[in-house]
């Protein structure tokens, strides 16, 4: 299913890139995660190896500049 998708970024945690892959599902890009953990019996591989987000190439510069701009507050306060 995730063949000949690429890496975007790579995260510490599942969770990080779990709040990544929301990001980009929000901007209608798909992605999948990536990593050892050892069917979840070893989460410690997840911060030796980190948790690659993985999407499709035709969208991979869109999702790099979501992951690595700062979000805005525009709200006034």
């Amino acid at each position: 299913m995730t063949e000949g998708f690429v890496p975007v970024m790579t995260f510490l945690t599942e969770v990080e890139a779990e709040v990544a892959q929301a990001t980009l599902a929000a901007a209608g890009i798909e992605s999948f995660l990536h990593y050892e953990d050892t069917g979840h019996m070893l989460p410690s591989l997840q911060q030796s190896e980190g948790v690659n987000v993985l999407v499709d190439p035709k969208d991979y510069d869109e999702a790099k500049i979501l992951l690595t701009t700062e979000p805005t507050d525009t709200t006034d306060l």
